[in-house]
C-alpha cells in the first residue's frame, strides 16, 4: 500500500526534460496570447473574462502536466514555471525596449474630457467601465479629466482638470496660512514677521 502511494507521489509520469519543455512552451504560448489580446484583458475582469481565465488555467494545466500527476512532477512544473518567469522579467527589466516588447505601451482612452473612440473599440473597451474608474479617482465623469490612459498592467491612470482636482492637506496648509495672516491684520492692522 504505502509502495504504491510514494510511487504516485514521486515516480514523474513524464521525462523531466518534456516536463522542462512543456513547461516554458505553455508559458511561452500564454505570454504572446496575452500580449496579442491587449491590455483590456488584465486591465479589469468581467464576468467572461473570468471564466475564459479559469478555464485557460484548466485548459493549460494537461498540456503542462502530460501524462504526470505525480507530487514532484508538480513541484518541477512550478519551480520551471517561476524561473521562467523570474528570468523574463528580470530580461526585460534590464532593456527598455524590451519591456516595451512585451508588456505593450499605454494607451489613452480620453483626452481633454472626451473619450477617443477609436481607441476604446481598438480594447474593447466600454466607456462605462471607464466612467466607473473614472468616478473611483475623484472625478464626476470623462468631461472633468484632462487624460485618462489605460497603463500595460492594466491600471488606468486619471488626470484630473486643475480646476476640479480635490484639495490637497498642501492646499488646506496654504489656506490655512493665508487666514492666519487675515486674522492678524484685522487684529493689529499689519502682519506679524
Amino acid at each position: 500500500m504505502w509502495s504504491g502511494i510514494w510511487s504516485d507521489l514521486m515516480v514523474i509520469g513524464v521525462p523531466p526534460a518534456e516536463k522542462v519543455i512543456r513547461t516554458v512552451a505553455v508559458y511561452a504560448a500564454l505570454a504572446v496570447l496575452l500580449r496579442v489580446l491587449g491590455k483590456r484583458d488584465t486591465a479589469q475582469l468581467n464576468t467572461m473574462d473570468l471564466a475564459v481565465m479559469l478555464l485557460l488555467a484548466n485548459v493549460v494545466q494537461n498540456a503542462i502536466i502530460g501524462q504526470d500527476d505525480s507530487l514532484v512532477g508538480g513541484v518541477l512544473g512550478a519551480v520551471v514555471l517561476l524561473a521562467v518567469d523570474a528570468v523574463v522579467v528580470r530580461a526585460a527589466t534590464a532593456r527598455a525596449w524590451t519591456w516595451r516588447a512585451l508588456n505593450g505601451t499605454p494607451t489613452v482612452l480620453a483626452r481633454d474630457g472626451r473619450y477617443l473612440g477609436p481607441a476604446l473599440r481598438r480594447l474593447a473597451v466600454r466607456r462605462s467601465d471607464v466612467d466607473v474608474l473614472i468616478k473611483k479617482q475623484g472625478a464626476h465623469s470623462v468631461a472633468d479629466t484632462t487624460s485618462v490612459v489605460l497603463e500595460p498592467g492594466g491600471a488606468v491612470l486619471v488626470e484630473m482638470r486643475p480646476d476640479r482636482r480635490p484639495a490637497t492637506s498642501a492646499d488646506a496648509a496654504a489656506l490655512h496660512e493665508r487666514l492666519r495672516r487675515i486674522e492678524e491684520l484685522l487684529e493689529h492692522g499689519r502682519p506679524q514677521p
